[in-house]
């Protein structure tokens, strides 16, 4: 007996399959210019964001004369040869070695993502998260902790392999552990930012006292004393959040930082996530007291230059980048899925012909 003619309905399927690889295709092919147009809009206001810098050289004391640099902050990072920090700030220091795919999802060291107004400051924020914080590695995603250390069938650390290769091969062995962070899995801030606000600080509600008044002496969350420049203002992970709402909420949360030690410590009822003050006095946590004299880090954060006011198209273009960067973020993923359906498409299309 023979099979009924099925030639009309494999062709109109064939067509139908080809018409849904052709839509992918277009999509991608869409996708991928709207990304291009990014890239050069984000090249362009880059430029003129240098083009600022170039023409407005900061220079500054903070009172006194001394003030500690990017450069300062570099050259202690880079004196901790066989710490992972070191390691990674000489390959990003080497004009040959500055774009290894191995850190291209790092951010950088914590010490270098931020700046303070004081010297102050810098000594109790850099106290307060201890050396081992201040050199942690920040990526943007664990694909990129992944990326820094490779382990052998047996779970051991492949020394040949990673950041452990890298510095193995420049003569800079990594000695023991050292701390990396994922920004896309802290728990980020999740109330609101400063409306206006060109350091775009979170808008975290006073402490209050039982009397409703807010507490004398104290000066603002530690959160919102770091100074971001335009470089790591504009930064964004894939879901859109900057460095202060994901990596410094996650190192301070709800620190607070006061004038004195004893205006710190009338404040005791509304101090949850720990305390300090410029004169020395820490509180780890509610209840817990770290007494003693203080402890210089040897790195530091470094120090804002100069005044922090930027005219308002400044701003404006840090913000436009920093949106930029967030789209061309969600074009990737975007892309990154079209492409996928495009290969199972076309995988089935040449299984049924």
């Amino acid at each position: 007996m023979s099979q009924p003619n099925q030639g009309p309905n494999l062709k109109n399927d064939i067509r139908e399959r080809s018409k849904i690889i052709k839509q992918h295709e277009d999509n991608l092919k869409f996708l991928n210019s709207q990304s291009n147009q990014i890239d050069e809009s984000i090249f362009d206001m880059q430029v003129s964001l240098a083009k600022y810098h170039s023409n407005n050289v900061i220079t500054s004391n903070c009172g006194n004369g001394a003030f500690h640099t990017e450069d300062e902050t570099m050259e202690q990072i880079l004196k901790k040869e066989n710490s992972a920090a070191g390691v990674f700030s000489w390959l990003k220091g080497n004009a040959q070695t500055s774009n290894l795919t191995l850190t291209k999802d790092v951010v950088g060291v914590v010490a270098t993502l931020g700046k303070v107004e004081s010297d102050n400051v810098s000594r109790i924020l850099s106290e307060f998260l201890g050396l081992e914080t201040m050199l942690a590695m920040v990526c943007s995603s664990f694909e990129g902790i992944n990326a820094l250390e490779k382990y052998d069938t047996e779970g051991l650390i492949n020394c040949n392999a990673g950041l452990h290769g890298i510095g193995s091969s420049i003569g800079k062995r990594i000695n023991g552990r050292f701390v990396a962070i994922s920004l896309e899995d802290l728990r980020p801030f999740v109330g609101d930012l400063v409306a206006d606000d060109p350091q775009k600080k979170l808008a975290i509600p006073k402490p209050r006292l039982p009397n409703g008044e807010c507490p004398p002496g104290f000066l603002d969350y530690a959160v919102n004393m770091i100074h971001l420049d335009s470089k790591h203002l504009s930064f964004v992970t894939g879901s859109g959040q900057g460095l202060r709402e994901t990596l410094f909420y996650g190192l301070f949360s709800g620190l607070q930082i006061y004038k004195t030690r004893n205006e710190m410590l009338r404040a005791l009822p509304c101090i949850g996530d720990g305390a300090l003050s410029l004169d020395g006095g820490m509180i780890k946590r509610g209840g817990m007291f770290a007494l003693g004299s203080r402890k210089d880090v040897e790195v530091k954060f470094p120090l804002i230059l100069g005044g922090s006011d930027v005219p308002p198209k400044y701003t404006e273009t840090e913000e436009a980048v920093r949106k930029l960067n967030w789209e061309n973020s969600k074009l990737s993923a975007d892309k990154h899925r079209e492409q996928q359906l495009l290969e199972y498409r076309k995988g089935m299309f040449t299984r049924q012909t």
